[in-house]
């Protein structure tokens, strides 16, 4: 994954969608975390640590002898997270600018791999998990949680049948998808990371579903990745800025008690 290779973009106000994006995964993060035993020694390698949400956690979680080491291409996300991360502790903290999809030396006696909402913007992130595999010290345990934009069209494509106030959750589905189409890359990584993760030999392979309730966190994160897309759609001739300006104030509109929980995040964990 280059500079460039967000595809939700990596922008200011994709670091401001990330912080709320943070709030929304807190319980996940944390099962997450819970479901990898971080001791106090432990090294840390967090894949695609943005603006460093994620990575307070883990930092929180070791003692005065482990280190998170947070790798991401993006400079200007790495530097808000160094900012973040000023004065936490217990745990040691280091960041390096470098493409996660090309492991390389950080990796280096590593005792557990952390990923979260990173793996769908890896062209064949499949590939990457396999050469992982083939660089890590037996027993690293490993952990990521991906969302999955392809599964909510079924729910969606059904429910408007007879509720078609549900129009833009579905206009937002499938204009992501024709996106990641777009790019090359799979939408539902993170349904597919379970059985990779087992053909590429790890052992140990454990998957949880997360939902989400469509609440107003969820639609305004939607309606901020539309703004951080915005071109991209435009460009790719998905949808224009207005329709974009149109379905992100049908979003808002919604009433959020009664929308469906079609959105969440895939969590599997393995051992190399």
């Amino acid at each position: 994954m280059s500079d460039a290779g967000y595809v939700l973009g990596q922008s200011e106000r994709a670091a401001r969608r990330l912080a709320l994006q943070d709030r929304h995964f807190a319980a996940p993060s944390e099962a997450l975390l819970d479901a990898l035993a971080l001791a106090p020694t432990d090294r840390v390698v967090e894949l695609g640590c943005g603006p460093g949400g994620m990575t307070q956690r883990i930092v929180k979680r070791l003692g005065a002898g482990g280190v998170v080491v947070g790798v991401d291409a993006s400079a200007a996300l790495l530097e808000q997270a160094k900012q973040a991360l000023a004065g936490t502790g217990p745990g040691r903290h280091e960041f390096i600018q470098a493409d996660i999809s090309k492991p390389d030396a950080w990796l280096d006696g590593t005792d557990v791999v952390i990923g979260r909402a990173v793996l769908h913007h890896v062209p064949m992130a499949e590939f990457l998990l396999g050469r992982l595999r083939g660089t890590l010290k037996p027993g690293t345990r490993i952990g990521f949680l991906e969302p999955d934009f392809r599964r909510p069209l079924a729910a969606l494509a059904f429910a408007e049948t007879t509720r078609p106030e549900l129009a833009p959750l579905l206009a937002f589905a499938k204009a992501i998808n024709d996106l990641y189409a777009a790019w090359r890359i799979s939408p539902a990584v993170g349904a597919s990371l379970a059985p990779a993760l087992e053909d590429a030999g790890y052992a140990d392979v454990r998957h949880t579903w997360h939902p989400f309730a469509s609440d107003a966190s969820v639609l305004e994160n939607l309606a901020m990745i539309y703004d951080e897309v915005r071109d991209t759609l435009a460009s790719l001739g998905i949808l224009t800025p207005a329709e974009i300006e149109a379905q992100k104030q049908l979003l808002r509109a919604l009433p959020t008690g009664t929308l469906p929980p079609v959105w969440g995040l895939h969590q599997v964990t393995a051992h190399a």
